[in-house]
């Protein structure tokens, strides 16, 4: 998989968050697409292809997911949970990226099987930073299994 462009799904409610993480990304250029889930039950739909997600081609399966704790509808400490219990998501990875530094949500986030918790900096540049050091990690230096 080194180098080779991958689609990635952010999983934000914020949308000034989620504005930054898929600018950071895209900055890079060796991802085919963000898709953007707004909340936990969106991402379930779009990893599921129910609903307005129920093309493939609009809604491929991602190389690699963000997904944010706190989020409206499902939390995302539970879709963690469903995706990673689910055998045909198991082997994506998935970074938590999220404000909270609570130590029982980095618990229950590793527990639960995510594969990096990343908390967001407040700083504008620092928050860019990190988005980049996590996009040039995991497209360019981790060997992802299978088709990705």
């Amino acid at each position: 998989m080194q180098g080779k462009p991958i689609d990635v799904l952010l999983v934000e409610d914020n949308p000034d968050h989620a504005e930054l993480t898929m600018k950071a990304l895209k900055q890079n250029n060796v991802l085919n697409e963000v898709h953007w889930a707004k909340d936990g039950r969106e991402a379930l739909d779009f990893m599921y292809h129910l609903g307005k997600y129920a093309d493939e081609k609009t809604s491929p399966r991602p190389g690699l997911i963000l997904l944010d704790i706190r989020l409206p509808k499902v939390d995302g400490l539970e879709v963690l949970k469903q995706l990673k219990d689910d055998p045909q998501f198991k082997s994506i990875p998935i970074i938590m990226l999220t404000t909270s530094d609570r130590d029982e949500e980095i618990a229950k986030s590793y527990a639960g099987g995510a594969n990096s918790y990343v908390v967001k900096p407040m700083d504008f540049e620092d928050f860019m930073k990190k988005v980049k050091e996590l996009n040039l990690y995991w497209t360019l230096t981790n060997n992802l299994p299978g088709e990705w």
